[in-house]
């Protein structure tokens, strides 16, 4: 009876607030916390917003971005909805390091009620502080003045796309704006001055304007704002209209499905580069199935040559590419001469509406230049390496899953691939 008497007692005191059998407490103190194997899957039940740094002792990198991470933990801990920073030894906890696809280091994370969602953003304290309040801000912020538009511009700062809905009501863009949270800023401006409207270039309301503040382009719907429409306008530019060809925009590029018109210059930095731009976001605007590109031989020159780009040719050039390992070329519009370029841009879409079209494969040795400086030439060694231990595997008579190489995304797809053993050490990231 005594006994009966104590596990009753026992199971009272489990079942009030705050006490745990199993998990343990977690408190928002404004620290980084550390993580490991037993405590990890609890600190991420505890918490709505947490930041994981994936890191290993070892990397140099990793040791550059603790003590920013340091600094950040108090003030994102002091918002009204805190937003806790960890880390977890990813070189020693290897389970989890495969579970959730590290292949390099640092990684980081950040899981919204549980949800993982990888982090692109910038690693300084100040900007990675800026960068994350993003997704604690309201869904739809209402703007009622010319001074509050101003400071809801500034303080979103230059990583996202930010939608502004001029003379639009907040249900308009509701949905949508929860469904592409972590994408992009929403908000809508209630009460405006002219001077407003000559700013952000529109002339009627009501209007929804989209700013890329780190590419200086902004562009204007007019509607019809049923859901079809704005949700299609929306998804279309979350990408500036014309992108320059970036590690940064590869990985925004590898979950867009559209087919890319990549115009391969020898300077984007000219003046004569820069009219052909101006050039490109008129043809862009027009073609919204498509995405538009651009890339510079002098600013890029593996990634150029990866499509014949950076041989003795004639600049600049069109070509359409799938993403993938193969591109096209439009018969009778390889190149652009210097007169009435937008003209010249017009046939090279009417070609390839028309299928007049030469297939391509990207060059090999090139290509691997450009994933060994997105990657490091460390993990292509590594790469090299499990690819010949498959190869010998397989002549012994074992089967063996078969090496998947990457498309679009070649370095998150490469990466992985690393990651998957844990008797090596996977390339370091770069900041």
């Amino acid at each position: 009876m005594r006994l009966l008497t104590i596990l009753c007692s026992l199971v009272l005191c489990l079942l009030k607030p705050g006490i745990s059998a199993t998990a343990p407490q977690f408190k928002v103190d404004g620290k980084v916390l550390e993580l490991e194997e037993s405590n990890f899957d609890s600190a991420i039940s505890s918490f709505d917003y947490i930041l994981v740094d994936f890191y290993a002792p070892w990397c140099g990198h990793c040791k550059r971005l603790s003590p920013q991470l340091d600094e950040a933990a108090p003030v994102l801990a002091g918002l009204k909805e805190p937003i806790v920073i960890a880390k977890l030894n990813a070189d020693k906890f290897t389970s989890l390091a495969r579970k959730y696809e590290i292949g390099g280091y640092p990684t980081l994370k950040l899981f919204m009620h549980g949800v993982p969602v990888d982090y692109y953003g910038p690693r300084k304290a100040d900007l990675l502080v800026r960068f994350l309040k993003k997704f604690v801000a309201p869904d739809v912020s209402i703007l009622g003045s010319d001074s509050a538009i101003n400071d809801f511009v500034e303080a979103a700062g230059t990583y996202f796309p930010i939608y502004i809905g001029f003379g639009l009501n907040e249900t308009v863009i509701s949905n949508l704006a929860v469904k592409y949270k972590k994408k992009a800023w929403f908000s809508v401006a209630k009460d405006f001055s002219e001077d407003v409207m000559v700013l952000y270039d529109f002339d009627k309301v009501p209007a929804l304007v989209v700013l890329h503040p780190s590419y200086n382009q902004q562009t204007v719907f007019y509607g019809p704002f049923e859901d079809e429409f704005l949700g299609d306008f929306i998804k279309q530019n979350f990408l500036p209209l014309v992108v320059p060809m970036k590690h940064e925009t590869l990985k925004l590029l590898k979950d867009d499905k559209r087919k890319i018109v990549l115009t391969i210059m020898e300077d984007e930095n000219e003046e004569k580069s820069q009219k052909l731009i101006k050039l490109l976001k008129a043809a862009a605007s027009a073609n919204r199935d498509l995405v538009f590109g651009y890339v510079g031989v002098k600013q890029w020159e593996e990634f150029a040559d990866t499509f014949d780009g950076a041989e003795k040719t004639n600049f600049p050039k069109m070509i359409i590419w799938n993403g993938d390992e193969e591109y096209f070329s439009v018969i009778g519009s390889e190149s652009l001469d210097d007169e009435d370029q937008g003209s010249q841009i017009s046939r090279f879409l009417e070609g390839y509406r028309e299928g007049r079209l030469e297939k391509k494969r990207i060059k090999g040795p090139s290509f691997m230049d450009f994933i060994n400086s997105l990657i490091g030439i460390r993990t292509v060694y590594i790469i090299v390496f499990l690819v010949a231990m498959l190869i010998l595997i397989r002549s012994l008579g074992k089967d063996d899953e078969p090496l998947r190489v990457g498309t679009r995304d070649e370095v998150d797809h490469a990466e992985s691939s690393t990651a998957e053993s844990s008797g090596y050490r996977p390339g370091e990231k770069e900041d």
